[in-house]
């Protein structure tokens, strides 16, 4: 069969994770409409009859502010490493702004197959598209795919396009998984996406969670106790809301999603701590958001 990594690169929300859900079929990678909803490459296998594409979902690409910014970039480098196959995904708004340029210019140091994907086509005019691909075109490229993730419009033809570039081989990994990683790690990203969904401001960007137990029962629900980390006490009470309601909401949101992914009732239990700083704290970051 044919086989190969396939990374996925862009500057924060331009829909590089709702791509590799609706390329595997499966609402695998946390999403929200705020940018940096993802701090891991997620990797995700989609397993066919003739061909095996193991993607690599980073985070947006961006300047570090702090110290957690930095692992995520270091995220990204190593995936672009791995990668055998470049998507750089943008927007269809306009031509490629220095970072994004940044980033091309990175993928092309590798001379790596990278196929342009400009998403969120549903959200301009036809016309609008054609100076934007002849762009790409001058810049060299000639894989360029317009496509919707939201709508599912082109991810097929680009299916096809990636599959042109995969050597043949034996597949990396048995053909019945989609992912590598364990479900305390979905669990907490599926929580972190309930909070980038429910909350505004800083306080998303300020959360980690950890999952400290994940016990499965035979009978009955399987039961998960979680923490989420907060960097001050002011966040601690907007995440627990007025009488402990918006805690209450953040945890139906997040279970509904644990079940839909896992296809199994589960009891969740979410507490709150404060680790101020926790961002800059290197031994933290390690161990909390990475596990390492």
């Amino acid at each position: 069969m044919k086989v190969g990594y396939c990374g996925i690169f862009g500057r924060p929300n331009v829909g590089k994770s709702l791509l590799l859900n609706q390329l595997l079929n499966t609402p695998l990678s946390a999403v929200s409409k705020r940018p940096q909803t993802t701090r891991h490459k997620i990797l995700g296998i989609l397993s066919e009859k003739d061909y095996q594409i193991i993607f690599l979902d980073t985070p947006g690409v961006l300047k570090p502010k702090y110290l957690l910014q930095e692992f995520m970039l270091k995220e990204i480098n190593e995936s672009l490493e791995s990668s055998d196959i470049a998507l750089f995904v943008c927007e269809p708004f306009g031509p490629p702004d220095e970072l994004e340029n940044e980033i091309i210019k990175k993928i092309k140091e590798k001379e790596k197959p990278c196929l342009i994907v400009i998403n969120k086509i549903d959200l301009v005019k036809k016309d609008l598209l054609l100076p934007l691909i002849d762009t790409y075109y001058q810049m060299g490229f000639s894989e360029i795919y317009p496509i919707s993730a939201l709508k599912r419009v082109g991810i097929e033809e680009l299916k096809e396009g990636i599959v042109k570039y995969l050597k043949e081989g034996d597949p990396y990994y048995e053909t019945d998984i989609i992912s590598e990683k364990n479900e305390r790690f979905f669990v907490s990203e599926f929580i972190r996406e309930a909070i980038f969904t429910l909350y505004g401001e800083e306080v998303p960007y300020s959360t980690t969670v950890e999952v400290e137990e994940f016990k499965e029962r035979e009978k009955g629900k399987d039961y998960i106790r979680a923490t989420i980390y907060v960097e001050k006490p002011s966040q601690k009470k907007i995440i627990i809301g007025k009488d402990g309601k918006a805690l209450k909401k953040l945890g139906i949101m997040a279970r509904k999603r644990i079940e839909a992914f896992f296809g199994k009732e589960v009891y969740l239990e979410l507490w709150i701590k404060v680790k101020e700083n926790w961002r800059k704290d290197a031994q933290f970051i390690k161990k909390t958001v990475y596990g390492f």
